[in-house]
């Protein structure tokens, strides 16, 4: 394998991989956001899970044990939406990666930055339909001004 020893050559190679680094940059803020909000439901579901162990026997917790649903599901959207930043992540270092060798070495990588690359975008938009899906979930369950004391 050949590696460019040419200035200009190694310089355009380093170019071409940083482009995608902006999109690594949204991926990693995205997936600190949603880690904060796994954080948040499990504390909530430990929460409830403590009041429901610590009521009476026979005492009514049905809110409760639907807000717990309510949470296992918002918990498993969450999750998908990591592995699929976490993915995404991978396969645009792939892509930085195939871009660099690509353009520093002799191997002829044709297609495979681009494959790697729109996968990541792929992986990134399914997650932020999943982050959208958590977050219309998390509000549905408020009452807006509409409960019981209104």
């Amino acid at each position: 394998m050949f590696f460019a020893t040419d200035f200009d050559t190694v310089t355009h190679g380093i170019q071409l991989a940083v482009a995608p680094v902006f999109l690594l940059t949204a991926v990693a803020a995205m997936i600190g956001t949603v880690a904060g909000r796994l954080a948040r439901i499990i504390d909530r579901a430990r929460l409830l899970e403590d009041q429901i162990e610590a009521a009476p026997a026979g005492a009514l917790m049905t809110s409760a044990y639907d807000e717990l649903k309510q949470l296992r599901l918002r918990g498993r959207l969450v999750n998908i939406c990591i592995a699929l930043l976490t993915f995404g992540a991978i396969l645009i270092g792939l892509t930085i990666v195939a871009l660099f060798l690509g353009e520093t070495t002799e191997l002829q990588i044709l297609r495979i930055p681009t494959v790697f690359f729109l996968s990541g975008v792929v992986c990134f938009l399914l997650a932020l339909l999943c982050f959208l899906a958590e977050t219309l979930l998390a509000t549905r369950i408020l009452n807006f001004g509409q409960g019981k004391n209104s």
